[in-house]
């Protein structure tokens, strides 16, 4: 069994517009909805064993500050190709290279690309999820999909179960 995590980056701040989108931080929003996500992931006893993050400013912040509250360290790799708006495939093919032998992978990136990447591989779950999921995938919301697979070269379109999707304003502040 496979786990994939797909966490969107907290929301960004739009108060400089001078900075280039690779470097635009996490607004304050951002900053506390991001280690809420990683308390909630810890809470659920969600743990990736290795993270693979966009390069850009708000996806690596987002990451850091959900680290701080998840409690457990896994393997993090910067990974260009995640700095992508497309339909998921690109996103999809890094997942086949990268995954390795770990059984708990976690992306951290952009829309719309991750929430086209969760929509293709979710084939089942909850209803309300799925229907949740894509009507909105907002910042900082996590979908955890499952796969029966030993391999992330051999996950497919419609082939995951979604498990949750949770947004971080039904989560309680800290």
């Amino acid at each position: 069994m496979l786990t994939l995590y797909l966490l969107r980056h907290a929301k960004s701040s739009w108060d400089q517009p001078t900075v280039s989108d690779m470097e635009r931080p996490l607004s304050a929003r951002g900053r506390e909805a991001a280690p809420r996500m990683g308390r909630h992931m810890r809470e659920a006893e969600q743990a990736p064993d290795l993270v693979l993050c966009s390069p850009a400013a708000r996806a690596r912040q987002t990451l850091e500050l959900a680290l701080t509250s998840l409690g457990h360290k896994p393997e993090v790799r910067v990974i260009d190709g995640l700095y992508n708006f497309g339909d998921g495939s690109g996103l999809l093919q890094i997942i086949h290279k990268e995954g390795g032998d770990n059984r708990g992978l976690m992306l951290v990136g952009h829309n719309p690309s991750l929430e086209y990447l969760a929509i293709t591989l979710a084939g089942q779950g909850s209803s309300e999820d799925l229907k949740s999921m894509a009507k909105k995938y907002p910042t900082a919301a996590l979908a955890v999909i499952t796969f029966d697979a030993e391999r992330w070269d051999d996950i497919r379109p419609g082939a995951g179960n979604l498990v949750s999707f949770t947004k971080p304003k039904t989560l309680r502040a800290a």
